[in-house]
């Protein structure tokens, strides 16, 4: 993996937990300060299907717009080669039993403010939905990160209770796998017949796909909505597409990205 790759990966699991992108010299001040453009490279992705990922090219666009139940924590104070896991959608959750694990999702937490869902609330149906999508649409070749789940269910309005077929002590890392399940909304699908195109990109992550121009690059807007109060704090976030290692190193050496 090259280094920019490894970057770009790392700076999207730190978007969506809404703990980076604060400009280069707030951070080395140690004082974050909002607002600001990051401008970085990236490559053309195939499609915008958050349930169809293999690849780093669709993966890096959702993971600054879509969630997870939970996710692995990054960060300065995580040590190097751990995992540990912290809650994204999810608030809490337990465990009753070793076939049994029951998930509360954060209260008010809402959707983009994007047509059809238009800001509405999160809810366990929400949930659910995405599950056996990610577990039935063609073509998902990550379908197996869920193959020990018997069935999930909407508790309440804020509770999802997943079932395993036998005990799985890696269900929590499948489940914040960065090309696991992004939840989604059934209004999305059932609009756009598939969430292939950028238009159909909508989500609960830091960041909303504002453009996408294929073969030149998308730009993101923080979203008003997240869960995280006041974060993210850059303003908007410019990739542009080049895929030329030339190219981009001398991109990047002169300051037009400031990620290469």
């Amino acid at each position: 993996m090259d280094r920019s790759r490894r970057d770009l990966i790392a700076l999207g699991g730190l978007a969506v937990a809404g703990t980076a992108l604060a400009p280069a010299s707030a951070r080395a001040q140690g004082t974050p300060k909002r607002g600001g453009t990051l401008s970085l490279r990236t490559w053309d992705p195939p499609h915008f299907d958050p349930h169809l990922t293999i690849a780093y090219r669709t993966h890096i666009p959702i993971t600054f717009t879509h969630s997870r139940l939970v996710k692995h924590k990054a960060g300065p104070n995580v040590t190097p080669g751990t995992f540990p896991i912290e809650g994204d959608l999810a608030e809490s959750w337990s465990q009753p039993n070793e076939l049994t694990y029951v998930f509360k999702l954060r209260n008010g937490a809402k959707w983009q403010p994007k047509p059809p869902v238009n800001g509405r609330e999160i809810t366990a149906e929400d949930v659910v939905y995405s599950v056996e999508r990610f577990r039935t649409v063609k073509g998902n070749a990550n379908a197996y990160m869920l193959k020990s789940v018997d069935r999930v269910e909407a508790v309440d309005k804020h509770t999802v209770r997943f079932t395993l077929k036998e005990p799985f002590a890696w269900f929590l890392d499948m489940l914040a796998n960065p090309m696991a399940v992004a939840i989604i909304a059934r209004e999305v699908v059932d609009k756009f017949g598939d969430l292939k195109k950028a238009e159909s990109v909508v989500g609960t992550g830091p960041w909303m796909l504002e453009t996408h121009r294929p073969n030149v690059g998308m730009t993101f807007v923080r979203n008003p909505n997240y869960y995280i109060p006041g974060l993210p704090y850059i303003d908007r976030v410019e990739m542009a597409v080049d895929e030329d290692n030339a190219s981009r190193m001398a991109s990047f050496m002169s300051g037009k990205y400031d990620i290469g």
